[in-house]
């Protein structure tokens, strides 16, 4: 069977608040343990009034610790925000805290506005350092050298598995460079996804974590007992989208009957158009679809976005991906 993993932006729901969405991303996690999920990761945002996971070491830890085998990470750390040392500190204390059980996903992109990268006391060049600043967290956590004058305790000699994620092709080429694992955003920005793959595997050279190309792609999943009742869940985060594009982001809101009906054929368009790679439908669909994009893509893992306003049938979203990943035979 194809490994499954699922990525969490701890949503912060229309009506409700960020204690909430905290107390169901530990939730969501525990029923992916149960459903055999190998990873739950959590993306880093800020200034974002509808994603309770900005501190997204601290919600790993609370989410580590409501489990005991799934492993939890970051999907990822947005690396330009933070100097590579505090990053290896706080994934060398979760480590330490949850060992074999923490992964370090890193991003390029500030996952942020330039207003907010400067109350983060970062800089618009920071991207540019990128590369630098991964090896550069690679070293923190290698054991210590006679004489090393900076150290990261904890975090030295751990070997935390670092994953490089991307939208685009930087990162594959990096990831492939470096040797390590790379995860593909095609749960939002799906243009780049067979030319990432294609020249992250081209182009891998074997390292001391990774011996062979490994690749993960997330995608957006949207699984009820009928399809009307997906597509229905699905209302809500391509009104996300679309508000996000007007400029006025905000809390998770409600699914939407006839969404049609609320949103010009343009916005509907890009929202489509960015959830492309949807997984929809019932159990019988998501189990088609899943295995047709597994097919397609020939990924070593699949990585699961339920970004669904009820958290109940967020859940059983997630038990039916479950039962199809366990159905369908890993390709090759």
């Amino acid at each position: 069977m194809i490994p499954y993993s699922l990525l969490d932006l701890a949503p912060i729901t229309q009506g409700s608040g960020a204690r909430q969405a905290l107390l169901n991303s530990r939730s969501l996690a525990q029923e992916a343990e149960r459903c055999g999920y190998q990873r739950f990761w959590l993306a880093e945002h800020h200034n974002m009034t509808g994603i309770a996971s900005a501190a997204t070491a601290v919600v790993i830890g609370y989410v580590a610790e409501g489990t005991a085998r799934i492993r939890v990470g970051s999907g990822g750390i947005m690396l330009p925000n933070h100097a590579p040392l505090m990053v290896a500190e706080q994934f060398g204390t979760l480590a330490s805290l949850y060992p074999e059980r923490i992964d370090l996903g890193l991003g390029r992109a500030p996952g942020t506005d330039s207003a907010t990268m400067q109350a983060l006391r970062r800089y618009h060049d920071s991207v540019d350092q990128f590369p630098r600043d991964v090896q550069e967290l690679q070293h923190y956590f290698k054991a210590a050298q006679p004489g090393q004058a900076v150290r990261a305790v904890p975090g030295e000699g751990l070997e935390v598995p670092l994953w490089l994620l991307g939208s685009s092709l930087f990162s594959a080429q990096l990831a492939a460079a470096l040797g390590l694992p790379f995860a593909f955003a095609s749960h939002f920005a799906p243009d780049y996804l067979m030319q990432a793959l294609d020249m992250y595997r081209s182009r891998f050279r074997p390292s001391e974590q990774l011996a062979e190309p490994y690749c993960m792609a997330a995608i957006p999943l949207y699984a009820a007992a009928t399809e009307s009742e997906a597509r229905l869940l699905m209302s809500s985060v391509q009104q996300q989208f679309i508000a996000l594009r007007r400029g006025t982001p905000g809390p998770l809101r409600p699914p939407l009957e006839n969404i049609e009906s609320h949103f010009s054929a343009a916005e509907l368009s890009a929202a489509s158009h960015a959830l492309r790679e949807a997984v929809i439908g019932d159990p019988e669909q998501v189990q088609k679809g899943i295995r047709a994009f597994v097919q397609r893509t020939g990924i070593n893992e699949v990585m699961f976005s339920a970004h669904i306003f009820d958290h109940r049938k967020r859940l059983e979203c997630i038990r039916i991906a479950a039962r199809a990943c366990d159905a369908i035979s890993t390709p090759g």
